[in-house]
């Protein structure tokens, strides 16, 4: 196994590229187009691309999560030891700052924003669990199964998630606190931060009890 310092680095530089993916092909979206379905997809299918392509790179680094509320559902599961948790945790919040901001240096943008979308109310929290509890149980499921189904399971989850849920499927508590700082398609008001993360997390938990009792080792 990679020494820790690879493997949270792994998980910093992930999580950086899935955040450029996803704000970056949200400022092009807009910049083609004003029909918002047609913008939704070009950022659905280049999230849902990189995630894959990500996983594959990164994995047998670090296991890939890019996802704090991953990163605590294999602890839970004691795949991964919570010092190793924390580590994974703080640099994926970093991560994702840096992919936003590199985002915005790339299509000239003030780097410092605050987003003023407002995403809240109980479908979109409700969305949140869904999209997090079925994304946990995909990466559970497939490690059980198929491992090396994993990377295109997950980006093909997420695809569809994008357009299944109300929220359009954040299910990630770093990219939800990057994307409050970009003012942009991807973006979410500061306000509606925590509401989503508390969401996220208990579709997380749900996930994880389930899958112990579907999979048990």
């Amino acid at each position: 196994m990679p020494a820790l310092p690879q493997r949270v680095f792994s998980e910093w530089l992930g999580t950086a590229f899935l955040l450029a993916a996803v704000v970056g092909s949200g400022i092009m979206a807009q910049k083609l187009t004003d029909d918002s379905a047609l913008a939704l997809l070009c950022n659905t299918l280049p999230t849902g691309g990189i995630l894959a392509v990500l996983i594959l790179v990164f994995g047998p680094l670090s296991g890939a999560h890019f996802n704090p509320a991953v990163s605590v559902a294999f602890a839970l599961r004691r795949k991964l030891p919570w010092s190793a948790t924390v580590s994974y945790v703080v640099a994926q919040v970093l991560g994702g700052l840096v992919g936003v901001w590199v985002a915005h240096l790339m299509f000239e943008l003030p780097v410092w924003q605050f987003s003023i979308t407002e995403r809240a109310g109980l479908g979109q929290w409700l969305a949140e669990a869904v999209a997090t509890f079925g994304l946990v149980l995909t990466i559970f499921g497939c490690i059980s199964q198929r491992p090396d189904s994993v990377p295109y399971a997950v980006g093909l989850y997420i695809t569809a998630a994008y357009w299944f849920t109300a929220s359009t499927s954040f299910a990630n508590p770093a990219v939800t606190v990057a994307r409050s700082l970009s003012d942009t398609f991807a973006g979410i008001a500061p306000a509606g931060v925590a509401a989503f993360i508390v969401c996220q997390l208990a579709g997380m938990v749900a996930a994880v009890i389930l899958s112990r009792w579907l999979w048990r080792e």
